[in-house]
């Protein structure tokens, strides 16, 4: 699940780092907030990716999702970029999850079938 995970943040950070002159040239928000806004973002992703080993990274990953939705308010197109990053933050997640349980079972499985090869 961490390195799903890592990796959608990581992906996330680079697109965020870019939309910085696209909010400066394309949309004129000033170069402070953009430079702030975006970059924050970018360094909060890579950040989590790399806290992933404690449960509350999972929290602040969540909240980044919400957060690069709500630069669509300054550039539009970051509604849809939000959204769809948003969708492989919590499929990666959620896939993830529900591999390490099957990987749980499947060794407790293991663990209690006898021995076969004697």
């Amino acid at each position: 699940m961490r390195g799903m995970c890592a990796a959608m943040l990581t992906l996330e950070a680079i697109i965020l780092a870019l939309a910085v002159p696209v909010m400066i040239s394309v949309e004129d928000v000033s170069t402070p907030l953009a430079l702030t806004l975006g970059l924050g973002l970018a360094l909060l992703c890579i950040l989590t990716a790399g806290s992933l080993r404690r449960p509350q990274a999972y929290l602040v990953g969540h909240v980044l999702q919400l957060a690069a939705i709500s630069l669509g308010f300054l550039v539009s197109v970051m509604f849809f970029v939000g959204v769809m990053f948003a969708a492989l933050w919590f499929g990666a997640f959620f896939l993830g999850r529900r591999i390490e349980e099957d990987k749980i079972r499947w060794a407790a499985e293991d663990a209690a079938r006898p021995d076969q090869d004697a």
